[in-house]
């Protein structure tokens, strides 16, 4: 039997699924295509040139392994880095390694040009009047990549970063865009990139900002008829972290400003790093050109922390804090709230607060007080498995039923109200929730919201569906 390209690359998958953690094969092999199969060479499609140099430096030695299993000792793996194309032509750029020439994506955007550099160009970090080009970072020092503990949920975010630190805007995630909900590390992570740019790097401009504090500039840049002047600012900036970026959405003026500063700096080879509570597929109310420029580098996502990481998060804490607390009772916290670091953290501070104010020692009967209060106060999250697992009992079918392939109308529409939920409930990207329910893409999860949306307003008795699985969930 001749060997495909396919039936090459699924048995090498076998190997490496058996011989890594789960996490990081979900991550880095799941994504890739198999191409073609030349004589000894397979040729792999893998999303970025970020994920071919992660692979590279990672996993070489097991990818050499497995593939000289199946075509022998000659074997060769070549690279095909499939990159978005935002001007209008179909067919996706791409890239063969082993290659010294990288694909150029060229702009057909007017940017702004830097011609003033002068002393007196307007800072609008300073008191006005003052002149100074010279720019605070406005970092918080105490967010640092040693208290950011990595773990399965943030690995590839972290691993970024660092990169991103070592070699500003001379890798191949520029921008990096880091996303995920509430209280899961985006902030501490866009500061710790800044911090150790700073340390490696003291005479790199390195800036922070939220997108709202920049909106509020811009629209006091044009009061005063300073526009000019506050995108010459922002041209000179070597590193610019710009903090919850989803709040551009509805502003056009500021997209259009930002736009423009953010040709100029990576078209000059500078950084630039966001932060965002959507994938980028997920943002509403952004300009299609923005959002292209989003996806030019690298999107990566902050999941919920597993048990372990939680554990190690709240025994860091503790350490650095000064505080013993039995093993026990540090299990205990972590075991029972698992919506987020800065709720987690939040239930440790209590803890050891009631303990010092009231006096009494560190308990599990404390702890059990402490985090009962706490989960009370939160707002439950519901996760997409439970989700899934209303929704099946609800329509008396098995899980599997849900996620399978059939296109029966009721199995169907149970599975787009599955994924409707899931986009109201839980803060996961669509490609997430694409995958989770029965590995589909987010284009499908997409036209499952519209879907849902639509029968809700034609469709008496799939309204009655929406109103008695929204109760079920919100108990």
């Amino acid at each position: 039997m001749s060997k495909t390209a396919q039936s090459v690359w699924d048995n090498c998958l076998k190997f490496i699924k058996d011989n890594i953690q789960p996490q990081a094969y979900k991550t880095w092999f799941e994504p890739i295509v198999a191409v073609k199969l030349t004589d000894k060479a397979l040729s792999i499609q893998v999303p970025s040139k970020f994920f071919y140099e992660w692979l590279e430096e990672h996993y070489v030695k097991i990818l050499k392994v497995a593939l000289t299993k199946e075509l022998g000792e000659h074997a060769k793996l070549v690279y095909i880095i499939k990159m978005e194309n935002t001007y209008g032509n179909k067919q996706p750029f791409t890239e063969k390694i082993p290659s010294s020439n990288r694909t150029a994506v060229k702009s057909q955007d007017v940017d702004i040009p830097l011609n003033n550099k002068s002393p007196e160009l307007r800072n609008p970090f300073v008191i006005p009047g003052i002149r100074n080009v010279k720019v605070e970072s406005q970092l918080n020092p105490n967010y640092s990549f040693d208290n950011f503990l990595e773990g399965d949920s943030n690995r590839l975010a972290r691993s970024a970063g660092l990169a991103v630190a070592s070699k500003p805007g001379g890798t191949s995630f520029n921008p990096l865009l880091i996303f995920g909900g509430v209280g899961l590390g985006k902030t501490h992570l866009a500061h710790a990139i800044g911090v150790d740019i700073k340390d490696k790097y003291p005479e790199k401009t390195v800036l922070y900002i939220s997108a709202e504090k920049f909106t509020q500039q811009y629209i006091d840049a044009v009061k005063k008829n300073n526009r000019n002047d506050f995108i010459h600012f922002y041209q000179i900036i070597d590193v610019l972290i710009i903090d919850d970026v989803q709040f551009l959405s509805g502003k056009t003026g500021t997209q259009d400003v930002f736009f423009h500063i953010f040709n100029h700096l990576h078209q000059n080879g500078k950084q630039v790093v966001l932060t965002s509570d959507k994938a980028p597929v997920d943002m509403q109310d952004i300009e299609q050109r923005l959002l292209s420029r989003f996806k030019w580098g690298l999107s990566a996502e902050l999941q919920t922390p597993d048990f372990e990481t939680r554990v190690s998060i709240l025994k860091n804490k503790l350490y650095r804090d000064g505080v013993e607390m039995p093993e026990e009772i540090v299990e205990y916290v972590a075991k029972n709230i698992k919506s987020n670091v800065r709720e987690l953290e939040g239930a440790i501070i209590s803890l050891i607060a009631q303990s010092s104010f009231n006096k009494k020692e560190i308990t599990l009967d404390l702890a059990r007080i402490i985090v009962e209060k706490f989960v009370k106060n939160t707002k439950r999250e519901v996760s997409i498995d439970y989700i899934q697992k209303v929704v099946s009992d609800y329509f008396q079918m098995d899980i599997d039923t849900l996620q399978s392939k059939t296109r029966k109308r009721h199995i169907v529409q149970a599975r787009q109200l599955a994924m409707f939920f899931a986009k109201k409930f839980t803060k996961a990207s669509l490609a997430s929730i694409g995958s989770q329910i029965g590995k589909r893409d987010h284009a499908t999860v997409l036209h499952a919201c519209k879907t849902v949306d639509n029968l809700s307003s034609t469709d008496k008795q799939f309204r009655k569906y929406v109103e008695d699985i929204t109760k079920k969930l919100s108990v």
